[in-house]
């Protein structure tokens, strides 16, 4: 296995020096130092960052119980790995994520990348040779669209502090598309009240790591009615905390949903993801649809695939859903457009 050197060439074939060890540049450095550590951290997405913390984790685990060293790792020791993690059933796009995992470690403690190697190519072709075995159709969770989502608003019943809120819940995650993450990220301050409906202001998200942030229209509505419900749980809320005196500032950080006590009492926490995932599952059960079949995730695909039903345009789908490319998009078009001018039509 080949031993990484202790400096790497730079582009020009030359040495990058080492940063000059003594201690007054050091301490004249430290705060921009520990700055720019944070900018870099903030550079990747949190949820990303999870995932890398749990992938290098389970890397670890399967040096260890080989007697091999996490790093630096030669690109064959990661061919080994990803075949492992292939061959207990992992999707292709897990074990990619994972090498780029090790990747992000190896760079972090100044290592090249595995898959920068010049002996990488073995473990391309590895990879390359699993995602052609995976090609299985892909899974994909139902979708909360229109009727879908109006059977589970229809079996949250009362006026309740929690039924107010779980059916804003549903219906602003439906009606602008949003990840579970985005869901509950969401504060006072990211509404907006138009007249013909409602604009939520967006920070930065799993698709925009560069933190522009996205500012999303949600129509009034008039079967689902997603600003009356949210309007409702939010005016509930300003009555419970009437007497609770916070600045302008202050308010608008407030969690627009929050968590809620099992005796129903308000906490100033935000919602979980995991609990909108529950709550899209229990809803969708006392539907009477199969519950294992929904996820946090069926919210925003209902979205999508009633838009595409409906005729909506891949770019005014992407307007709301704000994937980066149309691709994913397209899957819905050609699913809601699968029986539309059949070539059968005609004579089957």
């Amino acid at each position: 296995m080949d031993e990484a050197t202790d400096d790497e060439a730079g582009s020009d074939g030359g040495v990058v020096p080492a940063l000059a060890s003594q201690d007054g540049m050091l301490a004249n450095l430290r705060e921009d130092l520990e700055q720019a550590a944070a900018f870099k951290e903030a550079a990747r997405a949190a949820a990303t960052h999870r995932a890398y913390g749990s992938d290098w984790a389970i890397y670890c685990e399967w040096c260890g119980s080989r007697g091999l060293a996490s790093m630096p790792a030669h690109p064959e020791q990661i061919a080994a790995f990803v075949a492992n993690q292939a061959t207990a059933g992992f999707k292709a796009s897990t074990i990619e994520r994972r090498v780029a995992a090790i990747g992000h470690h190896h760079r972090a403690s100044n290592y090249p990348a595995p898959t920068a190697h010049p002996a990488a190519g073995g473990l391309r072709e590895a990879l390359a040779g699993i995602r052609h075995t995976k090609t299985i159709r892909k899974s994909r969770k139902s979708a909360a669209d229109a009727a879908a989502l109006l059977s589970m608003l229809a079996e949250i019943k009362g006026t309740g502090l929690r039924a107010k809120r779980d059916r804003a819940v549903l219906a602003i995650g439906m009606a602008a598309a949003l990840r579970r993450s985005e869901l509950v990220s969401l504060t006072m301050g990211s509404v907006g009240l138009h007249e013909k409906g409602l604009e939520l202001y967006l920070g930065s998200t799993k698709t925009d790591q560069a933190g522009e942030g996205a500012t999303i229209a949600i129509p009034e509505g008039a079967q689902i009615m997603p600003k009356a419900l949210l309007l409702e749980w939010i005016d509930a809320v300003r009555i419970l905390e009437a007497g609770l005196e916070r600045t302008e500032a202050e308010a608008k950080r407030v969690p627009l949903f929050r968590r809620l006590t099992r005796g129903d009492e308000l906490t100033a926490s935000p919602m979980s993801d995991r609990a909108v995932a529950r709550l899209v599952k229990r809803c969708a059960s006392d539907a009477g649809f199969d519950a294992s079949t929904f996820s946090g995730h069926s919210l925003r695909s209902g979205f999508l695939t009633e838009a595409a039903s409906r005729g909506a345009t891949i770019f005014k789908m992407q307007e709301v859903s704000r994937h980066k490319t149309v691709q994913i998009l397209s899957d819905y078009v050609r699913s809601a457009e699968r029986f539309k001018n059949h070539a059968g039509e005609s004579f089957l």
